[in-house]
């Protein structure tokens, strides 16, 4: 279309390429805005987050003395849930069984706290993390198109060029 409509081969060939430096540019302009957010937030202060109030926790994993993975969970008296976040795993060892690990550590956590079920909302592209989650027992019960992380400035070019998909998963542990 671009060469039918400029008559020029150029254009049409350095068009691709610009819309996808547009793509990077949002993309990493977007994901280090949300991760600043974060360092600044919760991830600030971890004990005071996550240590201190009642029903909420932090683990870390540890491998040769290596920081390997991490996992919160955070409890909702309200809804009587228990929210599972921050899980991350090192690129390195992912496909390890760690992530997974902590998964359960979570799910142990909820289940001696008497919650009645474990939420989590996800932004992962990646399919290995939706299947380790339904491994774990988690069932998908929606999806937010068009998903805002925090920091997202939701202007026109952002909106254009970086789209997140929130997935949101629940496993209920028994009945109210």
């Amino acid at each position: 279309i671009c060469f039918v409509v400029t008559k020029s081969f150029l254009l049409t060939c350095c068009l691709p390429i610009f819309l996808m430096g547009m793509r990077y540019y949002f993309s990493r302009k977007v994901i280090l805005h949300y991760l600043d957010c974060a360092l600044h937030t919760d991830m600030s202060d971890i004990e005071q987050y996550y240590m201190k109030p009642p029903g909420s926790c932090f683990w870390v994993a540890v491998l040769d003395g290596n920081v390997v993975g991490i996992v919160a969970a955070r409890g909702n008296e309200e809804d009587n849930t228990v929210e599972l976040r921050r899980m991350s795993v090192d690129s390195h060892y992912r496909g390890k069984g760690i992530a997974k690990a902590l998964g359960r550590k979570v799910l142990e956590f909820a289940m001696l706290n008497n919650y009645s079920s474990v939420v989590l909302g996800t932004t992962a592209v990646k399919m290995a993390a939706h299947k380790l989650y339904e491994s774990l027992g988690f069932k998908h019960v929606g999806v937010v198109e068009h998903y805002a992380l925090p920091g997202m400035t939701r202007s026109l070019l952002e909106r254009m060029f970086f789209q997140l998909r929130y997935h949101r998963y629940r496993l209920q542990l028994r009945e109210e």
